[in-house]
């Protein structure tokens, strides 16, 4: 299983992103099930632009099961909100923070993203230990 951030699908679905062709290789390349959250969806949404033929797409990838939505309950929220907290002089908005706590929820720790300073600083939360993210691209 594989966590993905909104880089990856606002370079996917839009050719003109410096990053495309890289992430459309990646993730091509990906074997097992892709999962997302509400909030990444959200600021992929926002940055596409709501009427693009990108935001269209991603729609479809959803639409056809070729990516999973999880969806955060209030433990989810409050815990997104003590890693914005805890990453407040890096800073870490809601999108990321609901990836780090998938990935605590669904025990994996690989993260699609293009953002790899940040995530390379985030942990993740297992018991009393903090693993390090396994950034995927």
């Amino acid at each position: 299983m594989i966590l993905i951030d909104a880089g990856p699908l606002v370079a996917l679905f839009d050719p003109k992103d410096r990053l495309h062709h890289h992430c459309d290789s990646t993730f091509k390349a990906i074997q097992g099930p892709l999962i997302t959250t509400v909030s990444v969806l959200t600021e992929a949404f926002h940055i596409l632009g709501p009427g693009s033929v990108g935001a269209q797409r991603l729609r479809e990838l959803l639409l056809s099961g070729g990516m999973d939505v999880w969806f955060m309950d209030s433990r989810a929220v409050r815990r997104s909100f003590e890693l914005m907290e805890r990453y407040a002089d890096h800073p870490m908005d809601l999108a990321d923070a609901s990836l780090i706590v998938a990935a605590e929820v669904l025990q994996t720790r690989r993260i699609f993203t293009v953002d790899h300073n940040d995530f390379f600083t985030y942990r993740i939360q297992r018991g009393h230990l903090y693993e390090s993210v396994e950034v995927i691209g």
